[in-house]
């Protein structure tokens, strides 16, 4: 397991994630067990409860884990969202229309038909390209988890538009068990 562990760190790594976070998640990811406290990460991954800290601090900004409070101790486990990943990239959704908007505006403030003006365009015009592409990826994973086709992009039986979700307004994201 630790072989896998730190190889796919690795490749977390190399696509941007930070070192220490990636090695954390790749270890929840495959642990047996239902979650990890910080001390059986920090044994696991041989690394410092500072760096443990801080890693869960990180995935728990890009919604791939939550903090659980074991019954009667004051120990939290550590557990991977259910379908962390798409929770990710569907948070990634308004950054990509935040992006596109700052873009053209730029447009306006480099002025308008200059060189600059066209890298800012053909930009904005890729951001909104995988803003269009992602929606309809996310649909198509919502179809493919519950079984049945999206309509409107939420899935048919539910009305829900996220994977992952628990019923109820103040539900949040599952952690994965096993």
């Amino acid at each position: 397991m630790a072989a896998f562990v730190e190889r796919f760190a690795a490749d977390l790594t190399e696509a941007g994630m930070q070192r220490m976070p990636a090695r954390v998640f790749s270890c929840l990811l495959a642990s047996q067990e239902n979650g990890l406290t910080s001390a059986e990460l920090a044994t696991r991954l041989q690394i410092s409860p500072a760096a443990v800290s801080g890693a869960v601090r990180y995935l728990s900004r890009l919604s791939m884990l939550r903090r659980e409070r074991e019954p009667g101790s004051r120990r939290e486990r550590y557990r991977l969202l259910h379908n962390a990943w798409y929770e990710t990239m569907l948070s990634r959704e308004p950054l990509l229309s935040r992006w596109s908007a700052s873009l053209r505006a730029g447009i306006d403030a480099v002025g308008a038909g200059t060189p600059a003006a066209a890298r800012l365009s053909e930009t904005a015009e890729f951001m909104e390209f995988l803003q269009t592409e992602l929606d309809g990826i996310l649909a198509r994973w919502r179809e493919r988890v519950s079984g049945e086709p999206a309509v409107n992009g939420a899935t048919a039986a539910t009305g829900e538009s996220g994977v992952g979700r628990e019923s109820g307004a103040a539900a949040g994201p599952r952690a994965v068990a096993g």
